[in-house]
């Protein structure tokens, strides 16, 4: 009787090790694909929601001119009204698929002054304040810490998607 114990014991442990192995595994595929529907995306900026209340719901007046397109070597390039802004960005996926911690580096920016009403120099000025995402309904929300507010964007239907992008000259694309 102790043997059959000792040996339903292990086939439990293995049961549960495998069980979590599986986990594992299933958590690594859904982080890998949510960094893919991230990679290689362009968005425009809809409105940034302080959680302010003298501030409020701030919206740009022609969000064609706030894009950002997440490359999947992980550079930011972003046209913030006139003026342009680059750098790195990295995203670790939670475990619901959904959201995630979400970071920008520090951003390499022109400095034109771009006329009112402009949220070039707010962008800029939260960028390295940036901590978590969430997508849904389409949406990207990137977040500020401590409850300092939220940028919600949209897809950039004024950018070609990625698959209409020529791979580059090393990776069978056009060379000239």
């Amino acid at each position: 009787m102790n043997r059959i114990f000792r040996i339903t014991a292990a086939a439990g442990a293995c049961a549960i090790f495998l069980g979590s192995t599986g986990g594992v595994l299933a958590t690594r595929a859904s982080s890998a694909e949510l960094l893919s529907r991230l990679a290689g995306t362009s968005w425009r900026l809809i409105e940034f929601q302080s959680m302010d209340d003298a501030t409020g719901t701030v919206r740009p007046h022609d969000p064609s001119v706030y894009t950002m397109r997440l490359e999947a070597d992980g550079t930011i390039v972003m046209r913030l009204n006139c003026n342009r802004a680059t750098g790195t960005w990295s995203a670790t996926p939670a475990g619901d698929g959904e959201s995630g911690q979400f970071e920008l580096g520090r951003l390499a920016t022109t400095r034109a002054l771009c006329p009112p009403p402009s949220m070039d120099s707010s962008i800029a000025a939260h960028a390295p304040f940036i901590r978590s995402f969430l997508l849904k309904d389409g949406k990207l929300y990137l977040s500020l810490m401590a409850d300092g507010g939220i940028y919600a964007w949209e897809p950039d239907p004024g950018s070609p998607s990625a698959s209409e992008v020529p791979a580059a000259p090393e990776n069978g694309g056009p060379k000239n």
